[in-house]
């Protein structure tokens, strides 16, 4: 359904159609060659929600992908998970895309409905990040998905019996637990790219701590902090914690427990005007997290100083 220029769709069969696709094989999980896909010009300003879980490889050469705010193009051959009723916009040239390749992986909750995965998929936070934090995979790793999707497409192609089923989703689970390695390994050999990111949560923080945005707004949030990165919640966190050891709250606590530190030890400021001015409502507060942090009392602390 077209509402407000967002079309929404909710069967895999309705996603065919409307991709000048032969009728799937089975209504609930279908694998797609990109290849295959015909875009309309007509479609392009358009935003699509799916009501399904969409797993894609892709490179489109001149084509650029929107997920709210943010862009990116898929020249490249990257991974990207979208869960039901996310939001996305496809932008392309009018020129047919003769060269684009790769698949997509549409599976509709029913089909995993009363399975463990019904409930594990929700664990896995790559789901929810932007589509600049899409997957890189190395020529090796992409040759191990490919093979996992010829497996389901294998087994959806032969004759439906009891056992299919949960053979696909046996295959689903481990295209995502791979999917979840390489994304570890991501976060690891992106290292440049990384310490940018780094650098930015640096400056980031510095900033808000050392003007008046603390007594105005209170203390920052995580996604107070992801939103001025342009990343997703689950990708900054986790980007941190991989590179770091450290979440993006205890980023936000250490450099908190920093100031804190400078203003006791440097200022004959009370521990009330001290919480007061780091964004805190009650000073309680403050002190439980400095000695949850440091096992010292703001003035235990203080005194240490004397």
């Amino acid at each position: 359904m077209k509402n407000n220029n967002v079309l929404r769709i909710k069967t895999i069969s309705e996603f065919h159609q409307l991709r000048g696709l032969s009728k799937p094989e089975h209504p609930l999980i279908s694998i797609v060659d990109f290849s295959k896909i015909k875009h309309s010009v007509t479609n392009n300003p358009i935003s699509w929600v799916l009501d399904f879980y969409s797993i894609s490889l892709k490179r489109i050469p001149n084509a650029k992908i929107k997920y709210g705010q943010q862009e990116c193009d898929f020249d490249e051959g990257v991974m990207f998970f979208m869960t039901p009723n996310q939001v996305f916009n496809v932008k392309v040239n009018d020129e047919v895309m003769s060269n684009q390749s790769g698949w997509i992986l549409l599976i509709h909750p029913d089909f995993i409905w009363n399975s463990s995965l019904a409930t594990t998929i929700k664990q896995y936070e790559y789901f929810d990040y932007a589509v600049t934090e899409a997957l890189f995979l190395s020529e090796k790793e992409e040759i191990t998905i490919n093979h996992i999707i010829n497996n389901i497409k294998q087994e959806y192609h032969s004759n439906i019996d009891k056992f299919s089923q949960n053979i696909i989703i046996s295959q689903i689970e481990t295209l995502l637990n791979y999917s979840e390695r390489f994304y570890q390994r991501q976060f690891i050999t992106r290292k440049i790219s990384n310490h940018q990111i780094l650098d930015k949560v640096e400056n980031y923080l510095n900033n808000y701590f050392n003007n008046d945005v603390l007594l105005k707004e209170g203390l920052p949030t995580v996604h107070d902090m992801a939103k001025h990165l342009n990343l997703s919640i689950g990708y900054l966190s986790n980007l941190l914690k991989q590179t770091t050891n450290l979440s993006a709250q205890q980023h936000i606590h250490e450099k908190l427990i920093e100031k804190a530190k400078e203003k006791l030890s440097t200022t004959q400021l009370s521990v009330s005007e001290i919480a007061f001015g780091l964004g805190f409502e009650h000073s309680q507060s403050f002190s439980k997290l400095f000695k949850r942090k440091t096992n010292l009392s703001p003035l235990e602390f203080r005194q240490s100083f004397n």
